[in-house]
C-alpha cells in the first residue's frame, strides 16, 4: 500500500517543530528534556554550557550532577551538606515526584536561577531555568530557609533519601491513583539481614556505612517515577509505579543481587558483605496505607523466616 500523501497540515507541523527547536537552541533560558529513565535526550546550548554536557542519549541526570560537583560546575551544594552523595540522594528523591515543581538554585558560576520541572505521567520531564540574578533579593534568605526546612522535613538525615513521612506521603498519592483506576503500584518493605551483628562486631560507623550504601543501591534500582525511603533503623521501602508483578520481582531480584556484591566498608573490612530481605505486595482498590504496609510486612517476615537474603510476595509467592 502506498504511503499516505504528505499534507499541507503535515508540512506546517514540521515547520513549526523546526522553528520551535531553533528557538529553543537560541534561547538564553536553560532548556532540557529527560526521558523516563532520567537520561538527557535534548538540551539547548545554554543548558549544555552551564552543566558541561551534551545530550547523547547516554547521560543520566545523576551522572551529570556527579561530574559537575567533581569539576566545580553546575549547582552549589547547600552549606549544611558536607556529603555530596547524600545531597544528590536528597535531590533525586524529590525529582519528578510532582507534575510540576519550581524552585530557586544557586550556580557555582555565581548565577541565581529559577528552575521548573514539568513531568508527564509516563515519566518524561521538561526542565527550564531562567537567570534571575538581577532581580531584587529581598526575602531570598527567608525563602531559602523555608525550602531547606521543607527538604529537611522530607529527608532522612543519614542517607539523604526520603524519610518515613515522605515515603508514606508518596504512597498515599500513588494509592489515590490506584483507587480511581489510573495506575498501579507495587510496594516492597526491605530489611538488612543480621544488622545488629554488623553494629556489634564492627561498630556503629560501619553500620551507618552499610545503611548509606543500601540507600544508594535502592536509588540505583528505581526510576524517577518510583520512590524509596528509609522507614527507620535498617528498614526501607520501595514504591514501584505502574509495574506488573513480574517487573516488580525483577527489580527486587536485581536489588538483592547488587546488595550481595556491595562492599561499602573500609579496605580492612572489605571482605564483609551484607544482604537484605524483602516483602512485596500489590496495591488493591480500597486499600489503606496501613493494610498495604501490613501485607508487605507479613511477606517480609516470611522472607526472614525462610532464611533471609530473599523475597516473598504477600500471599506466598516465593523468591
Amino acid at each position: 500500500m502506498d504511503a499516505a500523501p504528505f499534507s499541507q497540515a503535515d508540512a506546517e507541523q514540521t515547520l513549526l517543530a523546526r522553528q520551535l527547536l531553533a528557538l529553543h537552541q537560541a534561547s538564553p533560558q536553560l532548556l532540557a528534556l529527560f526521558d523516563d529513565q532520567d537520561v538527557l535526550r535534548f538540551a539547548n546550548e545554554a543548558f549544555c554550557q552551564t552543566f558541561d554536557v551534551r545530550p547523547d542519549g547516554q547521560t543520566r541526570w545523576l551522572d551529570m550532577m556527579r561530574r559537575n560537583l567533581a569539576s566545580g560546575r553546575g549547582n552549589v551544594m547547600s552549606a549544611a551538606d558536607s556529603d555530596a552523595e547524600a545531597w544528590l540522594a536528597g535531590a533525586a528523591s524529590r525529582r519528578g515526584k510532582q507534575p510540576f515543581r519550581a524552585f530557586e538554585a544557586d550556580l557555582i558560576d555565581g548565577r541565581w536561577i529559577w528552575m521548573t520541572e514539568t513531568t508527564q505521567p509516563d515519566g518524561w520531564m521538561f526542565c527550564s531555568a531562567s537567570d534571575i540574578t538581577a532581580l531584587k533579593i529581598d526575602g531570598r534568605t527567608l525563602r531559602q530557609e523555608r525550602d531547606r526546612a521543607l527538604r529537611a522535613a522530607q529527608t532522612d538525615a543519614m542517607t539523604g533519601i526520603s524519610n518515613r513521612a515522605h515515603v508514606l506521603q508518596q504512597m498515599q498519592e500513588q494509592l489515590s491513583r490506584v483507587q480511581i483506576g489510573a495506575g498501579q503500584m507495587a510496594v516492597a518493605l526491605l530489611d538488612l539481614d543480621h544488622f545488629k551483628r554488623i553494629n556489634d562486631s564492627l561498630g556503629h560507623a560501619a553500620g551507618d556505612a552499610v545503611i548509606c550504601d543500601f540507600a544508594r543501591q535502592l536509588q540505583a534500582c528505581s526510576r524517577r517515577v518510583d520512590a524509596c525511603g528509609r522507614m527507620g533503623g535498617e528498614e526501607f521501602a520501595l514504591l514501584l509505579v505502574d509495574v506488573s508483578a513480574e517487573q516488580a520481582q525483577a527489580v527486587i531480584e536485581r536489588l538483592l543481587e547488587r546488595t550481595r556484591q556491595a562492599a561499602p566498608l573500609a579496605p580492612e573490612q572489605a571482605a564483609m558483605r551484607y544482604t537484605a530481605s524483602a516483602g512485596l505486595t500489590l496495591a488493591r482498590s480500597g486499600d489503606t496505607i496501613a493494610e498495604l504496609c501490613h501485607r508487605a510486612d507479613e511477606a517480609l517476615y516470611q522472607a526472614k523466616a525462610a532464611g533471609r537474603d530473599r523475597w516473598r510476595w504477600a500471599g506466598g509467592v516465593n523468591g
